[in-house]
């Protein structure tokens, strides 16, 4: 027999993690370790909306997987992974060969919840991976190139749309009220000539959050020009621009989709039980039924204390991989698996370069001291990947 093998499927914030706590402590042929991920690169979700918006160069959202694996007890493949057989215990990929396991790791991240909205993943801009919001930046500072260029003269503004009003949604929308000033001063355009719609279906902005914080929010980003839509649905995107409930139209030709996400397809496609493309895991981070497939991230459906999901977030998945590795090394050795308990440490979101909300441990935060700790948590994320180089060289970008 041949060693142990782990495939962990995906470099995202769980994957990664999981990948980081084995090579630390596996001892050498302890186990095969392979990570396969489409990319040569780890993107950090937490700050794509920041490039998204122009405020940010998308380098800094970048960690090539050069400088966190150690190739000496991990394998890299780049790939894309198009099967999960749970049956035979192997991964089918796209152009490689199938890999066999005896543990797999599934943190191939999410696809956007469009909860049926007619033309949304036809003409809307998605915050999910740095091509994307690549692609975003562009479109927009071309209709701001544009805008005193066009033949036909009209006084419609230029107007951005942005669906959802979570923690992604909010953070995008912060990040665009201090890049559109600086964008209507070079391309020689009135600030009242730019619209910034958010448009969330839930009673509220940031559903769920404290309410004096998310007042605080709406209040800063209305004084910057923000129109809030809330308590209403989007019904259909065009590539002219919205309908909302109730029959109003924003004419855009930007619309960025922030609403919310399912889980991977090709879980449902294994034939594990799912909801909303989520798996509910044991406490051991299993899939139901299966002692060998673990998942962690987005995927992955967690309930707290009173029975209510737990949301996707780069802590939860962190804390998950952290976890994982521990057992798997555990199953290894022939030890036991411990439980899987999730610790919030605290929940900040940004409202652009110098403001941010957020609640760290009891403690309520608002403006330039959360924004402070906000940055501190990435500089933290850069320093548990890749130690105290790779956190100076981002700290630096």
């Amino acid at each position: 027999m041949g060693l142990p093998k782990i495939v962990v499927l995906g470099a995202g914030y769980g994957g990664l993690m999981t990948v980081v706590g084995l090579q630390k402590q596996l001892n050498m042929a302890e186990a095969e370790v392979t990570l396969v991920n489409q990319n040569p690169y780890h993107y950090v979700t937490t700050k794509l909306h920041e490039p998204a918006a122009g405020t940010l160069d998308s380098e800094h959202a970048r960690v090539s997987l050069d400088d966190v694996i150690n190739r000496d007890k991990v394998k890299f493949i780049q790939d894309r992974v198009t099967k999960l057989d749970v049956e035979n215990k192997q991964v089918h990929l796209e152009e490689g060969e199938p890999l066999s396991y005896d543990y797999v790791v599934f943190g191939l991240g999410s696809a956007p919840e469009t909860f049926g909205i007619k033309g949304l993943l036809e003409n809307a801009y998605f915050i999910r991976n740095l091509d994307g919001v690549r692609l975003i930046r562009e479109h927009m500072e071309h209709l701001f190139a544009q805008y005193n260029n066009r033949e036909e003269k009209s006084d419609e503004p230029l107007t951005i749309v942005v669906g959802g009003a979570g923690f992604t949604g909010i953070e995008y929308v912060g990040e665009l009220v201090d890049r559109i000033p600086h964008l209507c001063k070079q391309f020689d355009i009135p600030r009242d000539k730019v619209r910034l719609v958010n448009v969330e279906a839930a009673p509220t902005v940031l559903p769920g959050f404290d309410k004096e914080l998310v007042d605080y929010a709406v209040q800063y980003l209305e004084e910057r020009g923000v129109e809030f839509r809330i308590n209403t649905p989007i019904e259909e995107c065009t590539s002219e621009g919205v309908v909302l409930k109730g029959g109003e139209k924003i004419q855009s030709s930007l619309v960025v989709w922030t609403g919310g996400v399912r889980g991977n397809a090709l879980l449902e496609e294994a034939g594990i039980e799912t909801m909303r493309g989520r798996v509910k895991v044991d406490e051991y981070l299993r899939a139901p039924g299966y002692e060998d497939v673990f998942i962690v991230g987005d995927s992955s459906l967690i309930f707290n204390e009173e029975e209510r999901p737990y949301p996707p977030t780069a802590q939860m998945a962190t804390q998950q991989g952290q976890h994982l590795a521990k057992n798997l090394l555990a199953l290894l050795r022939g030890g036991e698996m411990k439980p899987f308990r999730f610790e919030l440490k605290g929940t900040l979101a940004s409202l652009g370069r110098g403001a941010a909300i957020g609640i760290v441990g009891k403690k309520k935060l608002f403006g330039k001291p959360a924004s402070f700790l906000k940055r501190a948590n990435d500089w933290r994320w850069f320093f548990q990947l890749g130690g105290i180089g790779l956190m100076m060289k981002k700290m630096k970008l």
